[in-house]
């Protein structure tokens, strides 16, 4: 089934609640306009239906291979790159001064959910170009921004994260990798990397990996950690002593080569060990990979928004298209398809739902993000970039895991043929699997919430997203509208269970951690429940005010929140009486019981 990017919808969450018109009057935004970010995601959008998307199920059935430390990508990835390089897309919101288009973060989002949903493993690519950039932008040096970020941005390069070891998956105090100072200058780095993502392939020149690793008098832990620039190719032609041992056969975005690198195995041009250059200060290196970390934990998120709308759509037009069984109101005497059955259509509700929700709160958050960025006054700048920061682990963590349930219920529409591998409806399941887990688990994104986005202000930010949630229930309740009073009842009700939730975790936080973070996952389930469904009321208070050429829009827009309010926002009690009545079951049996 061919891809239909949600343009209507994107350009919708754009202009009425990520708050695009106002800010393309701000410094450096002026020309980001609701009629620019129309074009641009029109032009993106048959950009990917017509040339990623195809890819997709071919990169399922042809993944990327591995022969004596070259990679081939899935045929055609390599020309779709050409592509999608040649076009500009690889800089949507990067600096003009480095060749990129300097537009918001907030459509450049839009963006990078057609990308993933045409292709994800197509799209991983880019989305850690995306990451060196932003680590070189903010702690490169001007040599090194120079040299290396309009490469990356013109796709003539492109950029991994190299963190993981076999021994150091998310404690990274213990990597071991090592960088060892050279006379003159640089330094040679040795160890292993695992899960490196695009760590190799055939599709640009060069490969910029950016790694962690060691100094010899570095302190233990964490803080004994630098980050380095470890390019392929170095400039001189040389291929520089750092390859790829295997990459990794996956249950899922098997076109994406995942590789186990190795640096110092004396297999490059420069002798043993791979040439290295220092980003920033020593042992600051982890502080400068968060900010790529970052910025990738956001894309994630959205690339949860991206395959929740994929598997969407090719459920509805699965069921659309099969007949079965007649209707149990009577209202046919013959088999009608399948979308007139009411528990099928709950089903894809939810799934329509899940996504616009999850769709509308991202790009609110990229919002924030722009704001935060161009804003004249500093205290407004500050604000605006705290409230993203809060929503990033909400939208990696809430979003992801949407994904996993919504592609779950698109096998499941499928009946029978969603577990015959041909519908492709079972490739979307494989794929959102890996979500949750890359660029930080779903239970580091809750303890990030509930440590340093929650206890560390003692709740002063969650509290006043609260507040955000209560004015726009009030909102609805003055409107009249009784489908909208309904909404702001169930709206005020999730809003009260998770001020309860945060008030439980100030409370316990650093006196009982256990019963808190044994609820981590589920309270950050009930903040993006409760904020999707926030932006869902906005939305609905958003349709009203469109022109009457849109009706039938903004009628689903209103019943799809409607919806929202009467069948998920009800989860949010059950999510805080998790958290508040479940910590010590979690933890009563003994470890040696398991």
């Amino acid at each position: 089934m061919r891809y239909t990017a949600p343009v209507k919808d994107m350009a919708f969450c754009l202009e009425h609640l990520a708050g695009l018109p106002d800010i393309a009057r701000l410094p450096g935004y002026e020309d980001a306009t609701p009629d620019t970010a129309r074009a641009v995601l029109e032009e993106c959008a048959r950009f990917n239906q017509d040339v990623v998307a195809p890819l997709n199920a071919t990169g399922d059935l042809q993944p990327s291979s591995w022969k004596d430390g070259v990679v081939t990508t899935t045929p055609g990835f390599k020309e779709a790159f050409r592509q999608f390089a040649e076009a500009g897309w690889q800089g949507l919101q990067h600096p003009v001064d480095f060749g990129g288009q300097g537009l918001p973060k907030s459509i450049a989002a839009a963006c990078t959910e057609m990308l993933n949903s045409a292709n994800l493993s197509f799209a991983l690519c880019p989305l850690l170009s995306d990451g060196a950039i932003e680590a070189l932008l903010t702690a490169g040096s001007k040599e090194q921004q120079q040299r290396y970020i309009p490469r990356l941005i013109s796709g003539a390069w492109t950029g991994t994260m190299n963190l993981t070891e076999p021994q150091a998956g998310s404690d990274l105090a213990l990597v071991r990798s090592r960088a060892v100072p050279q006379d003159g200058g640089g330094y040679r780095i040795f160890g292993q990397k695992i899960f490196i993502t695009y760590g190799e392939h055939d599709m640009a020149d060069n490969i910029v990996h950016l790694v962690l690793a060691r100094l010899p008098d570095a302190p233990a832990g964490v803080k004994g950690i630098s980050l380095f620039i470890v390019p392929k190719v170095l400039p001189d032609g040389r291929r520089n002593d750092v390859w790829c041992a295997s990459i990794e056969h996956k249950l899922g975005i098997k076109a994406s080569p995942t590789a186990v690198l190795v640096y110092g195995d004396g297999k490059g041009e420069v002798g043993e060990g791979a040439i290295g250059e220092l980003i920033g200060e020593p042992n600051r290196g982890l502080e400068y990979m968060f900010i790529m970390m970052n910025a990738a934990r956001y894309a994630v998120g959205m690339q949860g928004v991206a395959l929740a709308e994929r598997a969407y759509q090719k459920a509805a037009g699965y069921a659309r298209d099969r007949v079965q069984s007649r209707p149990v109101d009577g209202s046919s005497a013959q088999s009608v398809a399948i979308v007139h059955h009411p528990d099928v259509r709950r089903m894809l509700m939810t799934m329509r739902a899940l996504t616009e929700g999850a769709r509308a709160l991202a790009l609110t958050a990229a919002g924030l993000h722009d704001v935060g960025r161009a804003h004249a006054d500093p205290a407004q700048r500050a604000a605006h970039e705290a409230a993203y920061e809060f929503l990033v682990p909400i939208v990696k963590g809430f979003s992801t895991e949407t994904s996993i349930e919504v592609a779950s219920l698109g096998v499941q529409v499928h009946g029978g043929m969603g577990f015959i591998e041909e519908t492709g409806a079972a490739q979307y399941y494989r794929d959102a699997r890996i979500l949750t887990i890359y660029e930080g688990t779903t239970a580091i994104q809750a303890n990030d919430l509930v440590g340093r986005k929650t206890l560390r202000d003692g709740g002063t930010l969650a509290l006043a997203f609260a507040r955000r949630v209560q004015q726009t229930q009030e909102r609805l309740q003055a409107s009249g509208d009784p489908q909208a009073q309904t909404l702001a009842g169930q709206l005020g009700r999730a809003r009260e269970a998770f001020e309860q939730t945060v008030a439980f975790v100030v409370v316990n936080g650093k006196a009982e951690p256990n019963a808190v973070y044994a609820g981590s996952v589920p309270y950050l389930m009930l903040a993006g429940t409760l904020l999707a469904g926030w932006q869902m009321g906005q939305a609905w208070l958003a349709a009203g005010e469109m022109v009457a050429a849109e009706a039938s829009f903004a009628q689903a827009k209103r019943t799809t929140a409607a919806f929202y309010g009467a069948h998920l926002l009800p989860r949010c009690a059950a999510l805080r009486d998790a958290v508040l009545q479940g910590a010590d079951s979690v933890m009563a049996l003994p470890a040696e019981a398991f």
